[in-house]
């Protein structure tokens, strides 16, 4: 708003300014064939028209520079949510250390439209293997993931609704395929989701058979199901798969169907993918997709 104030007031002046010389000055009748008086410019004017943008340009960019810096080091509040962001070949991991929970490709904030009590969401971003960029326009700048380093940043929403982003560092074949899904929810919603995201798996007794499948296959090595022998780090945690909208970090629709083509095969849906495929019978594949369609 300052800066908008600033730049109006130069703006409002100058075409104030100009709209005077053009009715001052415009051409009258019998001016023809006469030529204006020709004066040498004024050493107090040019000062003056070098000096003022100069002040201006100067004041601009100080207040600049303690917005940028106010905004890098913001403190969280007692009430801010931290989550950590990691970018993978090619889906994104959110943790959220004050909760235990573990989720991802998309991100799930409480909004901020109470200016007495904001509840930003700070980020720290980081990458398991090659660099990545955090993107999501409507909320914020892109932010670098680099090897070896963390970078930081928050958002703060005040409107419900789904944001949408993208990884903005080509990071492979399937750079284009690693979306982001940021989920602004009110404060009981986000806690709400919270609460089931904290619970163990469901453990159904009517999909046994899917879950002993998923468990003596290598999908355990990749892939964590809390309450389960299941404990790897490499993929997405499963937990609560079908709390989720999309899978394979938006490109598809999160249903069952959707589910057993892509773990049928992969690559046929996003080649270059990390995970492989498992060449599972339809039988194996079909009890595993029952058992995971009941991770709410």
């Amino acid at each position: 708003m300052f800066v908008l104030l600033v730049t109006g007031a130069v703006g409002l002046t100058v075409g104030s300014l100009l709209l005077y010389v053009i009715i001052r000055y415009r051409q009258r009748a019998g001016d023809e064939d006469r030529e204006p008086p020709q004066i040498y410019g004024s050493n107090q004017i040019e000062l003056a028209w070098t000096v003022i943008p100069l002040l201006i340009v100067v004041v601009l960019f100080l207040s600049t520079v303690r917005l940028i810096f106010t905004i890098q080091h913001a403190k969280i509040p007692p009430q801010g949510v931290t989550a950590q962001v990691i970018g993978h070949q090619f889906w994104w991991e959110f943790r959220y250390p004050k909760y235990g929970v573990v989720t991802a490709n998309e991100l799930h904030v409480p909004v901020s439209n109470d200016p007495h009590h904001p509840m930003p969401t700070f980020l720290k971003l980081a990458t398991a293997d090659v660099d990545h960029s955090f993107w999501v326009p409507r909320l914020s700048g892109k932010v670098d993931m680099m090897a070896g380093q963390v970078n930081d940043m928050w958002i703060q929403p005040e409107q419900t609704g789904i944001y949408l982003g993208q990884c903005a560092q080509f990071c492979g074949a399937q750079h284009a395929h690693m979306l982001i899904r940021v989920y602004a929810q009110t404060p009981e919603q986000f806690q709400q989701w919270i609460a089931n995201q904290q619970k163990n798996a469901v453990d159904d007794p009517s999909v046994k058979a899917g879950r002993e499948e998923f468990e003596h296959t290598a999908c355990i090595n990749c892939h964590a199901i809390r309450g389960t022998i299941a404990n790897g780090r490499f993929g997405p945690d499963l937990t609560h798969l079908m709390s989720r909208d999309t899978i394979a970090a938006g490109t598809m629709k999160n249903t069952r169907q959707n589910l057993v083509e892509w773990i049928k095969d992969p690559d046929a849906y996003k080649p270059g993918c990390l995970m492989p495929a498992m060449k599972l019978s339809d039988d194996q594949i079909g009890k595993i997709a029952d058992y995971l369609v009941t991770l709410r």
